[in-house]
């Protein structure tokens, strides 16, 4: 008597039953066969959110001729896709059909070649319940949050909407971060960078702290210029040196507004709005140098009019 192997889909039924030949006989379970009610909720909330699956009204006939063949045949291998969905297929066949799921019937192809089905076939095992218990963890989800919210959507915005675990969040998310930008107060800062060495060999240092190690981040222009004033003459040595590896972020949408003529004096300031706590800071733009050549230019950095 043949053994009965049960596959998910009629075309993997044909092709897998060619490979396996005579002593197999190969059905397919048309997808799920149990599923939670559509007209109730489904789930005993009371009783540790027990799911209260039943028979799919479609499939009555096909388990009729499942149960049947199951009878018959000299044993019965699960077949289902190896992942969640088909390993909660086959926890479902197991218990319609009267099969210990912790008994070795459960069988996976990784690939559908006869060297993939014979491979498969040769390691049979038991039924994986902690797989079986994420699909099941993910469908009751979706009924806990779908069935009660998807009602109202129908009440406040239009009928035929639905929403689940992965919508409903990422609304809130959205939300939330809409919120913050909205009551974002930004606040100015100044930088103070200095133009060391000559030629080629020059570089660009950004003033960090003062000689006690106490951070300096000016507030506004004149707090910057104090500090530039009494930068000036000074002497400048290497402190420490620290190589590694940095990366480029992409540009932001800003842009550069030079001083018009007329305007402030020039410098070696470098100001821009300080973002910091904003959900979507904008970031200072790179750039390879000064427009004019020399340390004494003013770069100021505004946002646009449509991120403020």
């Amino acid at each position: 008597m043949a053994k009965l192997v049960i596959v998910e889909s009629p075309a993997k039924a044909k092709t897998i039953g060619k490979y396996l030949g005579k002593d197999y006989e190969v059905t397919a379970s048309m997808g799920h066969i149990r599923d939670l009610p559509k007209s109730q909720l489904g789930i005993d909330v009371e009783h540790d959110y027990a799911p209260q699956y039943i028979n799919i009204k479609d499939k009555s006939k096909l388990i009729k001729e499942l149960k049947a063949k199951a009878k018959q045949a000299d044993g019965v291998l699960l077949a289902t896709d190896p992942d969640r969905e088909g390993e909660a297929i086959s926890w479902h066949l197991a218990n319609i059909l009267g099969l210990d799921p912790h008994e070795p019937n459960r069988v996976t192809f990784d690939e559908i070649t006869k060297k993939g089905v014979q491979k498969g076939m040769a390691n049979p095992r038991a039924i994986d319940e902690d797989l079986f218990n994420a699909q099941q963890a993910r469908r009751i989800l979706d009924r806990l949050v779908g069935y009660k919210l998807s009602p109202f959507l129908w009440r406040k915005v239009r009928r035929g909407l639905s929403a689940g675990r992965v919508q409903s969040v990422a609304v809130r998310l959205i939300d939330d971060r809409e919120k913050e930008i909205e009551n974002f107060k930004p606040e100015e800062y100044w930088n103070v960078d200095a133009t060391l060495g000559t030629g080629h060999k020059s570089f660009t240092a950004r003033l960090a702290s003062d000689s006690t190690g106490k951070k300096l981040l000016p507030k506004n222009e004149a707090e910057a210029r104090a500090i530039e004033k009494g930068l000036q003459g000074a002497e400048y040595t290497v402190g420490e040196l620290k190589k590694g590896q940095a990366g480029q972020a992409a540009h932001p949408g800003v842009y550069h507004q030079y001083p018009a003529a007329g305007g402030l004096p020039p410098s070696g300031l470098y100001g821009h709005p300080y973002h910091a706590c904003r959900p979507d800071p904008v970031r200072r733009r790179r750039h390879r140098g000064p427009r004019h050549h020399g340390s004494d230019h003013l770069y100021a950095y505004r946002q646009p009019a449509h991120l403020r």
